[in-house]
């Protein structure tokens, strides 16, 4: 089911209260569970932030994205089938891990119809995406082992398996676990002001 792993205490002010970050690879999920997954956190008064900008061939992650991560409170993370494929998402993943420790961003990850094990190991998909990152002349050695560490931590977290899931009940779940680790973090700051 569901659980927040990697949870640190928070460690920069910057947060904005009750931010989430959406990453995801448009062509799998853009039209139908993120689009929907994003609703449900607006219309529960979440701001949520999704990049539904196509990234231009050889571009990379923009200053702004990178902002948006960092001053995020939560990231959920719709590990699709060709998420892999895209280096976008990864320099996206890539951030996101390096933010759950310097500034307490708290992951939530989506495995859609991918099996957590490819994730987190480089399997199936994820294997064929490698294959085809570690043949670009543009990918440096460095970014491979970037992605396949942010890979390996997120498939260790518990998160959803959707492959065999009624897709609306795994988006109030996500939303639910926010709003109840939001809830919780506002009273443990309301008793703390009242002592």
């Amino acid at each position: 089911m569901s659980s927040l792993t990697m949870q640190t205490s928070p460690s920069s002010s910057s947060h904005e209260w009750g931010t989430v970050f959406l990453s995801f690879h448009g062509g799998d999920t853009r039209q139908n569970f993120t689009a929907h997954l994003y609703n449900a956190l607006e219309q529960r008064g979440l701001s949520t932030y999704r990049d539904d900008k196509e990234l231009e061939r050889g571009r990379y992650i923009s200053p702004e994205l990178l902002k948006a991560i960092e001053n995020s409170m939560y990231a959920v993370v719709v590990l699709s089938p060709s998420y892999a494929f895209s280096r976008w998402c990864l320099f996206e993943l890539a951030k996101i891990v390096e933010c759950i420790e310097k500034t307490g961003l708290i992951l939530l990850p989506v495995f859609y119809h991918v099996d957590p094990s490819h994730v987190r190991n480089q399997k199936g998909t994820f294997a064929g995406a490698f294959v085809k990152h570690e043949n670009s002349p543009k990918i440096v050695g460095d970014d491979l082992r970037t992605w396949k560490s942010a890979l390996r931590k997120v498939g260790n977290i518990s998160g959803w398996d959707i492959r065999d899931r009624d897709e609306s009940t795994v988006i109030e779940e996500i939303v639910g676990e926010i709003l109840a680790k939001l809830n919780s973090t506002f009273s443990a700051v309301s008793k703390s002001l009242l002592e």
